[in-house]
């Protein structure tokens, strides 16, 4: 497969030949931990052991690749697995980091209690403004710049390519979290990021099923180290898990104009109603970076975020109300999730500057009938 064929082409086919020895047309589950070798370091294939590579991961981690336009991806145990692993092989004591004032709960988590434990400082600055980003990196000594647009669970944008030119002025990496958006949406290396994170088990995996991670890049250095890292640490997705992610990722396309077409009508819904005292998302015109959302996102994806009148009680009450909209952590599923951010996925941010506000709710938005999701919604804001 080559990036001139289709984005769902690719999602289908890519790293995914029939099996050469039965012609089966789905991916096997190479559920093994060891290889016969043909005589000492005679590798077919070059499998040894499955913590180094699995040709289930193998055929995940190609399509991920294509899908991203890159040509190396990383499959991990879990998003936040995938985000120590390049901590770990980037930084070492004494570096700094840029990280958005908005960003994932956990990422920050691993940055303020356990990369600051080793030397890694850190600074939050927003995203959105290049000058306090520019403030905030020390010349010489702020190793990345990191960057996750749409941001959650603020759904503030940043941009792309103005920010990488920021991060490679001062002589940094510049890192994209695109869970939010997947690459159908958007896709940060062809607007030069050198590094592309995913929380797999969001969107890509699609099915509130599976957990894991990946890193996607392009400079074959970086690659190099990172494999290292990966194998040396250990932390992969089971062959099954690698699966699992891999079925997902073949209807991620459709999925994702399903999400975007329904949360467009949830966001249509919450603009207009008396209790919601403001909506968040990038398709809405007076979103701070709607502008930037066009320039570079196919569509605005299927998260919302909104804020109710009442204050932090009446956000839990509301998330209490819902009925299909089920009370839970994580997004990206086909099944529509509520959550109060505040209490749950970011509870690990309070008293920090990346404290988010108590009256917030977040919607991740599923592919259920739009009329059914409407009314849900309606009760339990009524």
């Amino acid at each position: 497969m080559t990036q001139s064929h289709g984005f769902e082409t690719l999602a289908i086919h890519a790293g995914q030949e029939p099996d050469p020895l039965t012609g089966a047309v789905v991916t096997p589950i190479y559920q093994v931990s060891t290889y016969k070798q043909d005589g000492v370091g005679g590798l077919r294939g070059g499998y040894e052991y499955s913590r180094s590579g699995n040709p289930t991961r193998t055929a995940l981690e190609e399509c991920i690749a294509a899908l991203e336009a890159g040509t190396r991806a990383l499959t991990f145990a879990s998003g936040l697995a995938a985000e120590d692993c390049l901590l770990r092989a980037l930084c070492a004591p004494g570096d700094h980091a840029v990280i958005p004032d908005d960003a994932y709960g956990g990422t920050y988590r691993l940055f303020a209690k356990v990369a600051s434990r080793w030397g890694i400082d850190y600074t939050p600055a927003h995203a959105g403004d290049l000058d306090a980003v520019r403030a905030a990196i020390r010349p010489g000594v702020t190793k990345i710049v990191w960057c996750e647009t749409p941001s959650n669970p603020l759904l503030g944008v940043a941009d792309i390519a103005a920010l990488a030119a920021v991060a490679h002025d001062a002589g940094a990496l510049f890192v994209v979290d695109n869970t939010f958006a997947s690459p159908y949406l958007q896709q940060p290396l062809t607007l030069g990021a050198d590094v592309v994170v995913h929380s797999t088990t969001k969107y890509m995996g699609g099915h509130s099923d599976v957990i894991g991670g990946a890193l996607v890049v392009n400079d074959a250095a970086l690659a190099a180290e990172l494999v290292f890292h990966q194998n040396a640490m250990g932390a992969v997705p089971a062959p099954f898990d690698a699966w699992l992610t891999l079925r997902g990722l073949k209807t991620l396309g459709v999925r994702m104009d399903r999400h975007c077409a329904n949360a467009e009508r949830i966001v249509d819904l919450l603009s207009r109603h008396s209790k919601v005292a403001e909506v968040l998302y990038p398709g809405l015109p007076g979103h701070p970076g709607h502008d930037v959302a066009v320039k570079q996102m196919k569509a605005f994806g299927g998260m919302v975020s909104f804020r109710v009148h009442g204050g932090e009680e009446a956000a839990v009450e509301v998330c209490n109300r819902t009925e299909l909209f089920t009370l839970g952590e994580s997004l990206g599923g086909v099944e529509s999730l509520i959550e109060h951010p505040g209490r749950m996925t970011h509870a690990s941010a309070a008293g920090s500057p990346l404290e988010v506000p108590g009256d917030l709710v977040r919607l991740s938005v599923g592919i259920e009938s739009a009329d059914d999701l409407l009314a849900d919604l309606e009760r339990a804001l009524a």
